[in-house]
């Protein structure tokens, strides 16, 4: 990946990795936006993007991320969507829509035309496989490293935190297997996996940022 020609990094991580971390500290070096589901997802339920509206938006204006964003002030609170939490009854099932994966894609896909970017998400290793300029990484951590962070982060007990990162998982490579025919596990789909174990989220942007080069 060339970081002096636009770019997109995808990150997929685990649930209590802190790979949502590591993105974030990533885009800081790098000096570009930092996008997840969260935000995406507050976008299309906020504005009720939906694919035709996108298309619209794209066919109006070349540059209408851009001016889209500036609209709707993204990079202020809007960017900094709360961490993901599932509550501890709910079942991992597909919460998505094959119209709104449909329109999560092209959103992305407007901000990857417009800036470079590090997008976090279930599905970015896909939708980007034939960027010319991408870096895909994915981000695990050992068992007991996620359930303590999860721990802290949602104030759960170890049980609840433990069920509440196998019903992630299980709805995420769901997902994943729907939308992509493939597994979030699957090695092939990156260029970097990393594990967490024993590493610092700084630590881990800064070798990201040390392969980038």
């Amino acid at each position: 990946m060339n970081k002096n020609e636009k770019f997109v990094v995808t990150i997929n991580r685990e649930l209590g990795s802190g790979g949502r971390t590591v993105g974030e500290k990533l885009a800081e070096r790098l000096g570009v936006p930092y996008y997840d589901k969260a935000l995406i997802k507050a976008l299309e339920e906020k504005y009720h993007l939906t694919v035709e509206e996108v298309e619209k938006l794209k066919g109006e204006k070349h540059n209408w991320w851009a001016d889209f964003k500036r609209v709707v002030s993204i990079g202020g609170g809007l960017n900094k969507a709360p961490y993901y939490q599932v509550a501890v009854g709910e079942e991992p099932e597909l919460l998505t829509t094959e119209e709104v994966y449909s329109a999560e894609k092209e959103i992305l896909k407007g901000i990857a035309e417009d800036e470079s970017c590090v997008i976090a998400g279930r599905t970015g290793f896909h939708i980007f496989r034939n960027h010319p300029n991408h870096l895909s990484v994915l981000i695990q951590a050992p068992m007991e490293q996620r359930i303590q962070r999860v721990i802290r982060k949602q104030e759960l007990t170890r049980d609840e935190a433990e069920k509440v990162i196998r019903k992630v998982d299980k709805m995420r490579e769901n997902y994943v297997q729907k939308y992509t025919r493939t597994s979030r596990y699957d090695a092939r789909n990156y260029d970097l996996v990393i594990n967490m174990a024993g590493k610092k989220e700084d630590e881990v942007a800064d070798m990201i940022y040390n392969y980038i080069g």
